[in-house]
């Protein structure tokens, strides 16, 4: 009896420390998405300024303008992880248009906001980038554990689900950052 006890006392603490640790990375998940969209945000604020900049010296130019400012709301109003990496791939390839737009302008490419801007952007493209990898990190280290047994009797006793990836599609612009090269 005393054993059975013993058993029983252990599948307790056992239960309780896989919940936690489920918990645990659910949450740092959940962070890690907040990460990104930090960085996100941020790179939303910095187009408006950049098209503006380069707006002033490419005034014919407005259909490139039009693509990213729609690119940027399709971003910025998209669901589920899969449509928001589709909309950022899709946003990435019309700031790269831009970026191709002031090539042709050497006075906007020595000006100092546009240059500013790109170096924001820049900086902000890398710290997305690392966002992401951590981001995919945690979802992993949580849908192994989900997956595995015995923890998985666990995540399924409790309601625990798989958390997608923030990948993005296998297209060059997707899979470059954009490029801000002068």
């Amino acid at each position: 009896m005393m054993y059975l006890g013993i058993i029983l006392g252990i599948v307790i603490v056992w239960i309780i420390f896989a919940f936690n640790g489920l918990v645990s990375l659910r949450n740092r998940s959940k962070e890690a998405w907040a990460d990104i969209e930090v960085q996100l945000k941020r790179r939303y604020d910095l187009i408006p300024n950049l098209v503006n900049t380069v707006k002033g010296y490419a005034t014919h130019e407005s259909s490139a303008f039009e693509n990213v400012t729609k690119a940027r709301s399709a971003a910025m109003g998209a669901g589920t992880l899969a449509d928001k990496a589709g909309a950022e791939n899709t946003l990435a390839g019309a700031l790269k248009s831009v970026f191709a737009i002031a090539e042709a302008y050497p006075d906007l490419k020595a000006n100092q906001n546009f240059l500013a801007l790109q170096s924001e952007l820049s900086d902000t493209e890398n710290k997305i980038q690392s966002a992401r990898r951590f981001y995919n990190a945690n979802v992993r280290d949580l849908n192994i554990k989900i997956e595995v047994f015995p923890s998985n009797v666990i995540a399924k006793s409790f309601g625990f689900s798989k958390m997608d990836f923030f990948d993005l599609a296998d297209n060059d612009a997707a899979q470059n950052p954009v490029e801000v090269k002068f």
